[in-house]
């Protein structure tokens, strides 16, 4: 591990004297690609280095432990010292973990309505204005491709991108089942149901990433049924692509113009397709996305929103960390739950890192 630290100390050195270097600022391409390669680095080579000072703060408390009157002072220090190798330690084994590729990009997510009836498709409205808050609370930005909604103001189906620093690698964990426990609008009797939603979670693939041929799709034209009063209603301006070989289709209306409609179509297909591809060569993602959606049965959840408790139980943590608040969560305070998620992922992954 320690040769390997090394290495990426004089790598990022080397980028920094790379960036001093008169030429490169005469190159804004090759600026740019240092700059961020040295980003990436920081944090380890900060790490690494912290790491050495400790260990030096443990040899320089060694030998003052030989003075009789610095003893004890230097005992201190020793402990102090060993303390923060052992933090640091731990924390550049979590830095040094094979990064996902796609945490940089922006996210497609989707979101559908489950078992539940109108009281699954309300829920999904709601895990939407979640997600929407969140995204403002990050300063993300966050655009509807398609929405189909019921009269009752609940969502069938949802299919919107969020672009920002850091989204995929966030949102990531929020792929799979969401469950409800509440008494709905339409109760009469006041009784306690249990509804469901799915969400599926993309990293947006550009078009660098996966190329689409062309001439395996067919591209229709339909009017919107969605918002925007009259013109809607009078314009083809909203786009139904279907990809011949595998079948899959993609509907974007929510833009009154056809190219940005066209445009947002096809990078959400893109990302799907890209998805299944890699799910070809990596036997771990075979199902990812069947897997996220499930059949939205209330058996197959990951979270658990119970409305009398005002808890949020996600079932992949264990233990006290498990439950949050409610009203917390429902109203876009997702980062603590998603910070406890990579933890829980970090850890797994150290312990099948030290299991090879």
């Amino acid at each position: 591990m320690f040769e390997k630290l090394k290495a990426l100390k004089d790598q990022y050195e080397q980028l920094c004297a790379r960036l001093e270097l008169p030429e490169t600022y005469s190159d804004a391409s090759a600026y740019a690609r240092y700059e961020r390669e040295a980003r990436e680095l920081a944090p380890v080579v900060e790490a690494y280095t912290a790491y050495e000072k400790a260990g030096q703060a443990m040899e320089e408390a060694m030998e003052l432990m030989a003075d009789a009157e610095m003893k004890e002072l230097a005992q201190e220090e020793y402990a102090q010292a060993k303390a923060r190798r052992e933090e640091l330690s731990q924390k550049i084994k979590i830095l040094l973990l094979p990064k996902d590729p796609n945490d940089g990009k922006n996210v497609i997510m989707e979101i559908r309505g489950g078992v539940g009836g109108e009281e699954g498709m309300l829920f999904a409205a709601d895990l939407f204005r979640m997600y929407s808050m969140y995204a403002e609370r990050k300063g993300w930005r966050l655009e509807i491709a398609n929405i189909s909604e019921t009269e009752l103001g609940g969502i069938k189906e949802i299919s919107f991108v969020i672009e920002g620093q850091g989204a995929y690698s966030r949102l990531k964990f929020e792929a799979g089942g969401h469950r409800v426990q509440r008494i709905p609008v339409t109760e009469s009797g006041g009784r306690i149901h249990t509804s469901a939603a799915t969400v599926a979670v993309l990293p947006e693939v550009e078009e660098v990433d996966f190329k689409l041929d062309m001439n395996d799709l067919k591209i229709d034209t339909f009017r919107s049924s969605g918002a925007g009063g009259q013109h809607v209603n009078k314009t083809e301006s909203a786009i139904r692509i279907t990809h011949l070989p595998t079948g899959l289709v993609v509907e974007c209306q929510d833009e009154r113009s056809q190219y940005k409609n066209k445009d947002r179509a096809m990078q959400i297909l893109r990302s799907k397709l890209y998805e299944q591809e890699q799910a070809k060569q990596n036997a771990a993602l075979a199902s990812e996305r069947r897997s996220q959606i499930g059949s939205g049965d209330r058996s197959e959840r990951i979270r658990t929103y119970n409305f009398p408790q005002n808890r949020v139980t996600d079932h992949r943590l264990t233990g006290d960390m498990k439950n949050f608040n409610l009203q917390n969560i429902i109203n876009g305070d997702l980062d603590e739950l998603i910070d406890c998620l990579i933890t829980s992922d970090q850890t797994a992954r150290l312990q099948t890192q030290a299991e090879e």
